[in-house]
C-alpha cells in the first residue's frame, strides 16, 4: 500500500525549523527593535504561513526569549576560559557587546519564565567566583554586585545608544551635547559634574565598563585579604 503524502501545510511546518526561525527573529529585532517583531513579518521574511511559525513557537513572548537566550547562549560559548578574573572580564565584555549589537536584548532579557539567560551569565560568573577562593558567605555578594554592574551599564549605555539614534545624532554628537549641558550647570549645586564635562567628549565607553569591573575584582580581592585577583 503506498505511503499516504503529508499535507503540504505540514510539510512546510516541519521543514521550517525553529533555530531558523530564532534566526530570523533576531534580525528583525536588530532592524526594528521589538515592536517589529510580528508574526505576519516573520511571516513575510520567511515566506511562510504564521501556522507554520505557531508549529514551533507559542506565542510573541515565546519568541522573544528564545531569541534574547540564543544570542546570550552565544555570547557565552564565545568566552575563552584562562584565569577567573580574566574570564569575569571576558564575560562583562562580551555581554556589553551583545547589548550594543542587539539594544533589544536588555529590554527581553527578564522575558523568559526560566530566566534563562540570566542564569547563563550568573552560572558563568558564579564559577569563576568560586574559582576565586571567596569564601561561601562572600559569594552571593560578590556575584550579585558584578551582575548588578555588568547588567545595569550594559542597558544604561545601550539606552543612551538608543536616544542618540532616534534624535539622529552620532555618538559624538551626542557626547558633546552632553557636555555642553554639563558645563553649563550651576557651578555651586554641580560642582563635580562640571569638572567632568571636558571628558564626556572623548571617553571610551568600554574601557570605563571595564575599569568597574576591576574596581569590583579588587574588592573581592581586598575582602579576601590583599591575595592578587
Amino acid at each position: 500500500m503506498a505511503k499516504k503524502k503529508a499535507p503540504a501545510s505540514q510539510r512546510r511546518e516541519e521543514s521550517l525549523s525553529r533555530d531558523c526561525i530564532i534566526e530570523a527573529s533576531i534580525e528583525l529585532l536588530d532592524s526594528s527593535g521589538e515592536s517589529g517583531l510580528t508574526f505576519r513579518a516573520l511571516s513575510e521574511r520567511l515566506a511562510t504561513g504564521p501556522g507554520a511559525i505557531y508549529w514551533h513557537v507559542a506565542n510573541k513572548s515565546d519568541l522573544l526569549a528564545a531569541a534574547c537566550d540564543a544570542v546570550v547562549a552565544r555570547a557565552m560559548n564565545q568566552t575563552v576560559v584562562t584565569t577567573p578574573e580574566s574570564t569575569i572580564r571576558a564575560v562583562a565584555l562580551g555581554w556589553f557587546d551583545v547589548i550594543e549589537e542587539h539594544p533589544w536584548v536588555g529590554s527581553a532579557l527578564t522575558s523568559s519564565p526560566e530566566l534563562s539567560p540570566i542564569v547563563r551569565i550568573l552560572e558563568r560568573i558564579g564559577q569563576q567566583i568560586r574559582n576565586l577562593g571567596v569564601s561561601d558567605e562572600q559569594q552571593w555578594a560578590s556575584v550579585g554586585t558584578l551582575m548588578a554592574y555588568i547588567l545595569g551599564v550594559s542597558r544604561q549605555n545601550a539606552a543612551n545608544g538608543e536616544f542618540a539614534r532616534t534624535r539622529g545624532l552620532d555618538r559624538s554628537d551626542f557626547l558633546e551635547a552632553v557636555s555642553t549641558a554639563w558645563s553649563q550647570l550651576d557651578p555651586q549645586q554641580y560642582p563635580f559634574a562640571r569638572s567632568v564635562a571636558p571628558r564626556i567628549r572623548d571617553h571610551n565607553d568600554r574601557m570605563d565598563f571595564l575599569a568597574g569591573i576591576d574596581l569590583i575584582l579588587d574588592g573581592i580581592k581586598s575582602s579576601r585579604g590583599g591575595d592578587d585577583v
